[in-house]
């Protein structure tokens, strides 16, 4: 079988739709993401918005950076208001009503997305509601604090899971979303990071013309959160690809495909803890620990994957 594909960049569209002038942390990844995302998804959509860094920074009364139309919704019901609206326009075309046809979109935080919100979305999933769901996953609860989510990886500290004399910081591994998703068996699932543009653009464009449920996990580095300098965003976002920690791919039917560089050995993953104020109490074996799970879900990956893509 054909292992590799070609990928054919193309240049950015000039039109923005995430309007500068927003109050997002100096080096927030995650504000690049949304303009990205949103670039590529363009005018003709509807977007459901959870409650999180993105509404919070974008929207204070009365002003907004989303030139397209938008809807804050609660951390739980994002998946909700998206079902309802793609159910709506669903009902207006058989009526021959409207002629234009959205995409309906809906977005939350890692927080929105793998806790408050898993049972909206997974309804929605399991319902197959056309829409596309984004993940901008900052690993925490950042907006309200820095508290540990379930997607806050192993070892990591936060305010409510801090490391300490008697504690290595979060106890638990990072909640597996993508793979969630996939158990649901919808059309596509992909990951993407805004330190690849052309990838994430390329994601969401597929993810767009796709009909039936698709779900989008962007890995968002978080200054802030994560205690680095604010510099090193799209150094942060490359290092957990180059380390293996966040590997890039896409799922298709059911096929998966690996759309980065396929390394004959993985960067250790220290160069990626390193940077981070987050990881700085971690002794030897404790990175170890997390280099040996990584190396192990790599190899997880690898098994399941039809086609490498590099760049």
């Amino acid at each position: 079988m054909e292992r590799y594909a070609i990928y054919v960049p193309r240049l950015l569209p000039p039109r923005e739709f995430f309007a500068p002038g927003h109050r997002a942390c100096l080096g927030c990844a995650e504000a690049l993401a949304v303009r990205l995302v949103t670039k590529a998804l363009g005018r003709e959509v509807i977007i459901s918005n959870a409650t999180g860094c993105m509404e919070v920074v974008s929207t204070p009364f009365p002003t907004t950076s989303w030139r397209m139309p938008w809807i804050h919704t609660l951390f739980e019901n994002a998946s909700a208001v998206a079902s309802g609206i793609e159910a709506a326009l669903k009902i207006l075309t058989e009526k021959g009503t409207r002629t234009r046809k959205p995409k309906v979109v809906a977005m939350g935080g890692d927080g929105a997305t793998s806790d408050i919100g898993l049972q909206a979305l997974s309804g929605a999933w399991e319902r197959g509601h056309d829409f596309l769901y984004v993940c901008f996953d900052n690993e925490a609860y950042m907006n309200t604090g820095i508290q540990r989510s379930s997607a806050t990886p192993f070892g990591a500290s936060t305010t409510t899971s801090p490391a300490g004399k008697f504690s290595i910081g979060q106890t638990r591994w990072k909640k597996n979303m993508p793979a969630i998703a996939m158990a649901h068996d919808i059309p596509y699932v992909a990951t993407a990071c805004p330190s690849y543009p052309f990838d994430l653009m390329e994601k969401v464009d597929k993810a767009k013309s796709i009909a039936g449920p698709a779900y989008l996990h962007v890995l968002s580095p978080c200054p802030t959160g994560w205690r680095y300098p604010t510099d090193l965003s799209i150094r942060m976002g490359r290092l957990a690809v180059e380390t293996g920690v966040f590997p890039l791919y896409e799922v298709e039917n059911g096929k998966y495909r690996l759309t980065m560089e396929v390394p004959e050995k993985l960067r250790p993953v220290k160069d990626y803890l390193a940077p981070q104020g987050r990881y700085r109490h971690l002794g030897p074996s404790d990175i170890e620990k997390i280099q040996e799970y990584v190396q192990r879900e790599w190899e997880i990956l690898l098994n399941k994957v039809e086609c490498m893509q590099p760049w």
